[in-house]
C-alpha cells in the first residue's frame, strides 16, 4: 500500500506564550515493512532552534524551540510511505508458560524492557487473571493472544467519553469501555502481568466514508495498538479496538513501553494559560 499521511496539530491558547520548548514524534519511523519518504514539515510560529534525534525505542523525535510571542501553535507533516504485507501467522507456537520461561532467561534489552511496568501500565494479580480467561494452561502463546485481541474486541465497548489519560486500567477493565489507547493499555498489562512482553504502537488507520459520501479533510484517525515478542518468529501485531492483526493498512509512527513514550507532541512553555486542541489527520491511499 502507498500512502500520504497528514497530521496536523494545533494549540489555541489563551493568553500569550513567550517561550515555547517541545517534543513531537510525529515522523514515521521506517520498519522492515515501511518505508518512508521525506517528511514535509510546517511549524507556526517558525522556530529558532530545530532538531532531529532517535529515543532509546529507535523513533524519530523532533526537537524544536520558539521565543516568539505567540497564542496558537501548528505543527503538520505531510509524508508518503508504502508498506508491503507482513509474514503468515506461525502455524504453530510454544505454550506460553514456556515462552515465560524463555523470556526469563533472555537478557536482550528490547524484550526485557517491554516486560517491566511504565508510566501508565502497572503489573498487577487482577490483569493477570483477565489475561488467564485465554491463556490457560499448555495453550499456545499465538493462539492465546489472538484469543485475549478477540477478548477485548468482542466484550468491551469503545467509547470516547469514558476515559481520559488519567483513568486507571482498573476502571477500563471494571466498565468494559475506553478507547484504542485504553485498550491497548490493557493488554499489555494482562500480558506482562502473567511474564510475557509487549510493547504499545502509536500509527495510523485509514477511514472509508460511507458510500457516494466525499472523503472529510481530518476524518481518519490516530490509532493504538501492541505487538507482543513470539521467540523464533518476531513481534506479533494485535489490534484490539478492531479484533485484527494489523498489517499494511496499520502505518506504524512510533512504539515504546506505553503512550507517555510516544506523545505526538509535548514540552514546556512560559504562559499560555488555558489551552484549546485540535488535531486533523488524513491517511490517503496514493497511486503507484
Amino acid at each position: 500500500m502507498n500512502y500520504t499521511l497528514r497530521h496536523t496539530t494545533r494549540y489555541d491558547y489563551s493568553a500569550p506564550v513567550t517561550l515555547c520548548h517541545s517534543e513531537a514524534r510525529v515522523l514515521p519511523r521506517e520498519t522492515p515493512h515501511q518505508q518512508c519518504g521525506v517528511s514535509e514539515l510546517h511549524i507556526s510560529p517558525a522556530p529558532q532552534v530545530q532538531m532531529e534525534r532517535r529515543d532509546v525505542f529507535g523513533n524519530r523525535v523532533l526537537y524544536f524551540a520558539m521565543e516568539d510571542v505567540h497564542q496558537r501553535l501548528d505543527v503538520t507533516v505531510i509524508t508518503s510511505l508504502s508498506t508491503q504485507p507482513l509474514a503468515a501467522l506461525p502455524s504453530t507456537s510454544p505454550a506460553w508458560e514456556d515462552v515465560v520461561k524463555h523470556l526469563s532467561q533472555d537478557a536482550r534489552f528490547d524484550v526485557q524492557l517491554y516486560r517491566l511496568d511504565s508510566p501508565f501500565i502497572r503489573r498487577n494479580p487482577t490483569l493477570a487473571a483477565f489475561a488467564r480467561e485465554c491463556f490457560t494452561p499448555g495453550r499456545p502463546l499465538v493462539e492465546a493472544a489472538l484469543a485475549l485481541n478477540n477478548l477485548i474486541h468482542s466484550t468491551f465497548e469503545y467509547d470516547p467519553s469514558f476515559t481520559t489519560l488519567a483513568t486507571p486500567l482498573s476502571e477500563v477493565l471494571t466498565n468494559r469501555r475506553g478507547v484504542c489507547q485504553d485498550f491497548a493499555h490493557l493488554a499489555i498489562g494482562a500480558l506482562r502481568s502473567i511474564g510475557l512482553t509487549a510493547r504499545y504502537v502509536s500509527g495510523y488507520l485509514e477511514t472509508q466514508p460511507p458510500a457516494g459520501q466525499p472523503r472529510l479533510i481530518g476524518a481518519d484517525a490516530s490509532h493504538a495498538w501492541l505487538a507482543t515478542w513470539i521467540p523464533e518468529w518476531g513481534w506479533l501485531a494485535l489490534d484490539p479496538t478492531n479484533g485484527t492483526v494489523p498489517g499494511e493498512q496499520h502505518p506504524v509512527l512510533a512504539w515504546g513501553r506505553d503512550y507517555a513514550d510516544v506523545a505526538p507532541l509535548k514540552g514546556v512553555m512560559n504562559g499560555g494559560g488555558e489551552h484549546r486542541l485540535e488535531v486533523n489527520v488524513d491517511v490517503l491511499p496514493a497511486a503507484g
